[in-house]
């Protein structure tokens, strides 16, 4: 039986395409005609053939690029065995043919990890060792008030299974768009309140749960940080998942951090899984140095009353830690109904200066300036992770 190209581009056909919910060829994913040859015996026989097919993808991170040139390749086989023999039999000896499928990319390669946000100046993540510590909280304000300090800042929300910076925000209905530069389609962060910011929330939708294995939420991460369009930043904060996971490790081998924040509420179960934040970023491994504490929920001030302070979750958690770990406490944040009220709106509490605790998350941004500074002149850059797993 002959091949002709035309059986081969039949068979691309019956291939869907996730990117785009149609078949390879409608999504003009066929680079040229498919290159069909015989195989040849010593006497000059025909007996087999070689196909060689190029797929285009928008880039080399495609999520859907492996599952998509397998599926190129078991349709061609398919395709043409069920017309060599007649009959869709599949398992015929395949030997005879020879299928290879290419691929190319309409965006230029990405950078290697460690030429990633080359004019990002400093980068920042703010951890805790449990959820529900108001880290988000704290990132969201922190990003913000460093912004009306003057400084040009990115806020990367890297929590893939629970991301709160859309709401926080006021933009859950908000769309990211491409932008062509330097050959690569990259994603533009949204801006607002004079932060650039990105996060999966933009994404998927925001009532349906994000149902993603570690290695397929790392690799949706990864784009969020080397497919984006940053820019000149002075300071990206990253508002990491609470606790230790895939996702931590997944950053600290992408990108070269230059500290962390630790956040906690004063009681000690919450300081108990601060420390193991702590020992996660000291381990000899990671080497990533501890900016400093920020004490979230320190003390509850009644609007009615505001010079009184009820320490309803202990008193000088975080500042005892602090002591006994030998790093900053870098601000005790009250508990003002306002808070809550102004996040779940999309208002964070930073943009009000003139409130107790808008003042109380400049301090902190004042404070973060100042130890970065300092850790940038008494200590090296610090370099990406490399763990074996």
């Amino acid at each position: 039986m002959t091949i002709y190209p035309k059986m081969i581009v039949d068979a691309l056909a019956t291939v869907t395409y996730a990117g785009t919910k149609k078949n390879l060829i409608e999504s003009e994913m066929l680079a040229d005609q498919p290159v069909v040859t015989p195989s040849k015996s010593p006497q000059g026989e025909v007996v087999g053939w070689n196909v060689a097919v190029t797929l285009v993808f928008p880039r080399e991170t495609d999520p859907f690029l492996k599952s998509t040139v397998k599926a190129a390749e078991a349709a061609i086989r398919y395709y043409v065995n069920a017309n060599a023999n007649g009959s869709e039999n599949v398992n015929a000896d395949e030997d005879w043919l020879k299928v290879m499928v290419k691929t190319e990319f309409k965006s230029a390669p990405r950078p290697e990890d460690d030429k990633l946000l080359p004019e990002v100046k400093n980068i920042i993540a703010v951890s805790s060792g449990k959820g529900g510590v108001g880290k988000s909280t704290v990132s969201a304000n922190l990003a913000i008030s460093l912004a009306r300090l003057g400084y040009s800042v990115g806020l990367l929300d890297t929590d893939i299974f629970g991301p709160s910076m859309p709401k926080m925000f006021q933009l859950e209905e908000a769309r990211p768009y491409a932008v062509e530069k330097d050959g690569r389609q990259l994603i533009m962060p949204l801006e607002q309140y004079g932060v650039k910011l990105l996060s999966i929330g933009f994404f998927v939708n925001k009532d349906t749960a994000t149902l993603w294995r570690g290695g397929m939420a790392c690799s949706a991460l990864k784009q969020l940080i080397a497919d984006a369009d940053w820019g000149e930043l002075d300071y990206l904060i990253l508002d990491t998942p609470p606790g230790t996971s895939d996702i931590h490790l997944s950053l600290l081998q992408t990108l070269a951090i230059t500290g962390a924040i630790i956040v906690s509420t004063p009681q000690q179960v919450a300081l108990a899984d601060a420390r193991k934040g702590i020992d996660m970023y000291m381990n000899d491994k990671v080497n990533v140095p501890i900016l400093g504490l920020v004490e979230n929920m320190a003390w509850f001030t009644p609007a009615e009353h505001p010079d009184e302070k009820y320490y309803i979750f202990g008193k000088e958690g975080c500042k005892n830690l602090a002591q006994e770990m030998n790093v900053p406490l870098l601000a005790q944040i009250p508990v003002v109904q306002s808070i809550c009220e102004s996040g779940d709106n999309g208002l964070p509490a930073a943009l009000d200066v003139a409130s107790p605790t808008g003042q109380a998350f400049l301090s902190l941004a004042q404070s973060v300036v100042t130890v970065t500074n300092r850790r940038n002149v008494e200590q090296e850059k610090t370099k990406r992770v490399s763990v074996k797993e």
